[in-house]
């Protein structure tokens, strides 16, 4: 694969212009365009572009003084205004297909017929989901001495073992469940987690991604770079909004789904609806929403249905994959977190896709610069 290159379509949609203004560009001079294998699609550097997009005019959607600009070339995932697809293939096209063969198509390309992960090396069950990950990661980084061995195969078998250890064994969503919920689970309640767990896998080039990337460039084992990601998720605004979803739904089960709202509301505190990247609804969460019936009560699916749409009317926008696994773990009786295990837990898969593609890219790639605005 060519790196550091664009289409003219990913051209557009990073400058905010139309397709057309971008080939008026090349005509101008302003950009240089060169020609893929097949003699007809347009490339153009990724580089050339972002200084265009910086200094350009000022356009919606266009980096705001002092932010970091980056755009990547990634085989990865690919988002679209209404759909989110891994390596080709559309999210809700793998939502009934198991978590661990999801990630090994996030990994290789290919989506094999099944898959042989290695037993937990060990488990640790106190502290919060991103902490017990954090001190699992750095618990068995030092029993693998080839962890800085870089090449997808090595790093691949090292992700099987992370994924199987923080789940606490194979399949990963069966024995998460034990972890996040009281009950035991049924089929039903297991499959639906794994859908879960697809669905939130990889989200292209995500907070924590990023400092997966960044790591990833300084060639930080995959286990170092995990670890990055955790730190980045350790927050309220990334993979902590679901909880507080998840308390709003709650409090409307107790009382009314109006108050609930609006005490959220005023707590600063109602999150999970809307996404920047979508325009409409987030597939994601439209998927994880309708399969909700498979193991709600009614009364728990009014609960949700009611919060939905009164939250939907006062934000103006659709529910977004926090408030979706915010209401699984509330219609499956979850313990509060357990959508913080399971965001970091599938959100581990992509960050390992990426550690690999950015072993693959020069290193120390990522050199931000600071404009200073103390004293002279």
């Amino acid at each position: 694969m060519t790196r550091n290159v664009l289409t003219a379509e990913q051209t557009a949609l990073r400058l905010g212009v139309k397709l057309a203004t971008i080939y008026a560009y090349v005509s101008r001079g302003v950009l240089r365009r060169t020609l893929a294998n097949d003699g007809r699609t347009s490339l153009f550097d990724s580089a050339e572009v972002e200084a265009l997009a910086v200094r350009g005019r000022p356009r919606a959607g266009t980096p705001r003084r002092g932010s970091i600009a980056v755009s990547l070339v990634t085989g990865i995932t690919r988002i679209d205004p209404h759909r989110l697809s891994y390596r080709g293939v559309d999210v809700a096209t793998l939502a009934g297909t198991p978590f661990e063969r999801v990630a090994e198509l996030l990994w290789t390309g290919e989506l094999p017929d099944k898959t042989h992960w290695p037993a937990p090396a060990l488990r640790l069950r106190e502290a919060s989901a991103l902490d017990r990950f954090a001190a699992l990661a750095a618990r068995l980084a030092p029993r693998f001495p080839l962890r800085t061995d870089l090449r997808p195969a090595s790093v691949i078998q090292h992700g099987r073992v992370l994924l199987s250890t923080f789940a606490g064994g194979t399949p990963v969503a069966a024995h998460l469940w034990g972890a996040l919920a009281p009950s035991a689970p049924t089929r039903a309640h297991v499959a639906l987690l794994d859908t879960a767990l697809v669905l939130l896998a990889d989200h292209e080039l995500a907070t924590s991604t990023m400092a997966v990337r960044v790591a990833a460039s300084c060639r930080a084992n995959p286990f170092a770079a995990v670890l990055a990601g955790l730190g980045a998720l350790n927050g309220p605004l990334h993979g902590g909004a679901a909880i507080a979803c998840h308390r709003m739904l709650v409090d409307a089960a107790t009382t009314s789904a109006e108050p609930a709202v609006a005490r959220a509301l005023e707590g600063d505190d109602l999150r999970g609806f809307g996404h920047p990247v979508y325009a409409g609804e987030d597939p994601r969460a439209t998927c994880l929403l309708a399969r909700l019936d498979r193991v709600a009560s009614r009364r728990d699916l009014a609960v949700v249905a009611d919060t939905q749409r009164i939250a939907a009317r006062v934000t103006g926008t659709s529910p977004n994959v926090d408030f979706a696994l915010a209401a699984f773990a509330f219609v499956a009786g979850m313990e509060p977190g357990a959508t913080e295990a399971i965001f970091a837990l599938a959100r581990t898969a992509g960050w390992l896709a990426h550690a690999i593609e950015e072993y693959g890219e020069e290193p120390l790639r990522f050199r931000a610069r600071a404009i200073y605005l103390g004293k002279s």
